[in-house]
């Protein structure tokens, strides 16, 4: 059986409280390559003791700065992994076992469980969550948007082309507390209402009054976020202030234009 060489991918700015146990969970693989943003804080100090392979540069997008970082990596199987993220040994093992044995344009997605207000969240939409996180980047690379960026097929010459699930979940440190769930809503809300409106998506009052309830009605009963319990109801009621976000920023940046 082959040995087939990986390189773990990863972008972050001030990440000195997540990157060191992310860094840990990586010690197996046979390069680990970060592109830092412009963090002030030890991040990339921490990143250099591990091993890592640094690159400083500005931000892009979502899309388009996991595409520099993944382009800077020296093998072709990427496993892209968040700071905040951390892959277990479960997960470690599975990968380990079943690449060797597949082609190469078979991507794997893998189940993330999120950690938050102090326990794992299995319900709300939050898991399996899965994600596309290894490729061979012969194959597949990040599209270029900003935003809600996926991996996708770069070459249409090969029919072969498949997506596996594994069975094993990497651990996801989603949140701080509170006040950093609400400000990466903010945050995301913004990119979201840009996005909307770079596409000419049109504000709507009916979508304005009923999507965020919506989006808690789904999260909290359909999804069953109430067994998450207090948790559970502070994502439902967050999710759906997010949602009431985007729609009102669009708003926004149409009055502006007018």
């Amino acid at each position: 059986m082959n040995k087939v060489s990986i390189s773990a991918v990863i972008i972050c700015l001030n990440e000195q409280s997540n990157i060191e146990r992310c860094l840990k969970s990586l010690n197996w693989v046979d390069e680990i390559v970060v592109y830092d943003s412009g963090s002030t804080d030890k991040t990339v100090d921490i990143a250099q003791q591990y091993g890592a392979r640094v690159t400083c540069g500005p931000w892009l997008g979502f899309g388009p700065t996991k595409r520099k970082a993944t382009e800077l990596a020296q093998n072709a199987w990427i496993l892209s992994v968040d700071a905040d993220e951390e892959i277990p040994e479960d997960l470690y093992l599975e990968i380990r076992d079943k690449l060797p044995l597949l082609s190469p344009e078979t991507a794997f997605k893998i189940p993330r469980l999120s950690f938050f207000m102090g326990r794992w969240i299995r319900h709300g939409g939050w898991f399996p969550d899965c994600q596309l996180r290894l490729f061979n980047k012969k194959y597949y690379q990040w599209n270029s948007e900003p935003i809600h960026e996926k991996v996708e097929i770069i070459s249409s010459s090969h029919a072969q082309f498949r997506v596996d699930v594994l069975k094993n979940h990497f651990n996801h440190y989603v949140f701080k507390n509170i006040e950093h769930q609400i400000n990466t809503n903010n945050k995301y809300s913004t990119l979201q209402s840009k996005k909307m409106y770079e596409d000419k998506k049109f504000f709507s009052y009916f979508h304005f009054m009923t999507k965020p309830y919506v989006k808690f009605v789904e999260c909290y009963f359909l999804k069953l976020g109430f067994l998450d319990g207090w948790a559970g109801y502070v994502i439902a009621r967050n999710a759906a202030y997010s949602v009431y976000l985007k729609w009102v920023k669009l708003k926004e940046l149409y009055d502006e234009k007018q």
